[in-house]
């Protein structure tokens, strides 16, 4: 089977930044869930936390290049001791703010003054629940968690988020359960939709599908139970032409907690830096160098262009 490069050659494209819409920040690997498809493999275990001075040079970054939209990630994001400070300074800098939260966390380590300070700064919300039954969303995250995001919602809900308010996004993330790809993402948001609401009132805006990356934390339990290589090979056999063109990787930049930059939130799990060299750092390089580089690539690419490919906003195509 060709490698991600090998077909890449073969269809003559030349993958390289055409410009960055986006920045995306790790803010570390600290969560309070450890889920079996973490590519990031975070944990409560982990001490791997964005300082207050790269968070600094990070905020100085997107004011000087005049970025409009910052997406924070993590481990669980909220869990810095600094979130409330990048949040609220991106915001003054006028940036749209987008967070990826694992929903369990706002009902967990005293953070139920989340939703109001999300609704303050108008983050727009992208909340992983990977499935709308309880059973499969506890196997993957633990007995409780589905109790604990749909109070989450609840929550959010009551504010105002998910509904007709544009400064009030609610988006939700799904992740296979086990070794397939992704369904169609609208048909699954309707079921969705139609299932969070009958069962609990709640209603969001999109449904964003993913697929599981076999990197890291996925890869050994896909070991473990013998199907790395049916699950490599099914992704290398999806792999989607069409997709390329859209990658997430062609228009934002990641920046790990320590500052370092990468292509993308995977790459960054897997230290393969921005040109494969000596690692660039947030503050010690203009923007304009980092538009038109190559980007790095792997065999862990094709779970970005199998079937309808899989950004950090879902589906590439439909």
């Amino acid at each position: 089977m060709k490698t991600f490069s090998d077909n890449l050659k073969r269809l003559s494209i030349s993958l390289e930044r055409k410009g960055v819409d986006t920045l995306q920040i790790n803010a570390g690997k600290l969560c309070n869930q450890s889920c079996v498809h973490c590519h990031v493999e975070a944990g409560p275990d982990r001490h791997e936390i964005m300082t207050l001075d790269t968070m600094d040079r990070v905020i100085s970054f997107v004011r000087e290049s005049n970025i409009k939209t910052v997406d924070i990630t993590g481990g669980a994001p909220e869990l810095n001791p600094h979130f409330e400070h990048l949040v609220s300074s991106l915001k003054h800098i006028k940036c749209h703010v987008m967070v990826r939260s694992n929903l369990t966390v706002i009902v967990e380590n005293d953070k139920k003054c989340l939703p109001q300070f999300y609704k303050d700064n108008e983050v727009e919300l992208i909340c992983s629940l990977p499935c709308y039954l309880e059973e499969n969303v506890d196997k993957i995250r633990g007995h409780g968690a589905y109790r604990k995001s749909v109070e989450a919602l609840k929550m959010l809900n009551g504010i105002g988020y998910g509904k007709n308010d544009a400064n009030l996004m609610l988006h939700l993330v799904f992740n296979p359960t086990g070794t397939s790809l992704p369904p169609m993402q609208k048909k699954l948001e309707q079921q969705y939709k139609h299932e969070l609401f009958n069962r609990f009132g709640i209603v969001f805006n999109n449904l964003y599908v993913l697929a599981n990356i076999p990197i890291n934390r996925y890869e050994r339990y896909l070991k473990k139970i013998g199907k790395y290589e049916h699950y490599l090979e099914l992704l290398k056999g999806n792999f989607n032409t069409e997709v390329v063109e859209h990658l997430m990787c062609r228009t934002q930049v990641s920046v790990g907690w320590d500052g370092k930059l990468y292509d993308c939130d995977f790459n960054q799990m897997l230290d393969l830096y921005l040109k494969n060299g000596k690692p660039y750092i947030i503050g010690e390089v203009a923007l304009q160098e980092l538009i038109g580089t190559d980007i790095q690539v792997g065999d862990h690419c094709y779970g970005c262009t199998a079937g309808s490919g899989s950004s950090c906003g879902g589906s590439l195509t439909q």
